[in-house]
């Protein structure tokens, strides 16, 4: 049966239930009941990686895409990087016994919200190093929500795979579509 539109779904039931990633930050379980969240992707990536049949998932919110900027922050918090966050988060979702071979991969974020006159653009700067790190693993995404210049909510919720997005008060399933 396929997962409720996502219009007729509340973002989230019980906070009980929720496991939030911070900035900075990623999480995994293979608790089918768990709905793992962040908030707050501006130019930060949010990356959801789900099994299918083990139901078991992670999520990265990475604030910028290579550890090479700050060695010392990368060794404090890998999490915080592109570069570092993704492999930690792949091994970990396959240390719960998840399959290389059937993960579904999303993302969302990747925008430019800072007024620096393009100097920086760290979102699409993000945005390319996820494509990096996917080509390299052999990986594909199975759906995003990357770019333009708002800030977005993620969640993956593990019973499905159900991933949604929330953005200027508007939620849209982002996987499946």
């Amino acid at each position: 049966m396929p997962p409720p539109r996502s219009d007729t779904v509340p973002f989230l039931a019980a906070n009980a239930d929720r496991i939030t990633v911070g900035v900075a930050d990623l999480q995994t379980s293979k608790d089918a009941s768990r709905t793992i969240i962040t908030y707050a992707l501006g130019s930060c990536i949010g990356v959801t990686v789900w099994d299918p049949i083990l139901r078991a998932g992670g999520m990265l919110h990475f604030m910028l895409p290579e550890a090479a900027i700050s060695q010392l922050r990368a060794t404090e918090n890998p999490s915080m990087f592109g570069d570092t966050g993704f492999p930690m988060l792949l091994d970990r979702v396959l240390a719960l016994g998840a399959r290389r071979e059937r993960l579904i991969i999303c993302a969302a974020g990747g925008a430019e919200v800072l007024a620096d006159e393009g100097h920086f653009r760290i979102g699409s700067r993000n945005r390319t190093l996820l494509r990096k790190l996917l080509w390299k693993h052999g990986m594909l995404l199975s759906a995003d929500d990357t770019g333009g210049s708002h800030s977005r909510t993620l969640s993956l919720r593990l019973a499905d795979g159900f991933i949604l997005v929330r953005s200027q008060g508007k939620e849209r399933a982002l996987w499946p579509s």
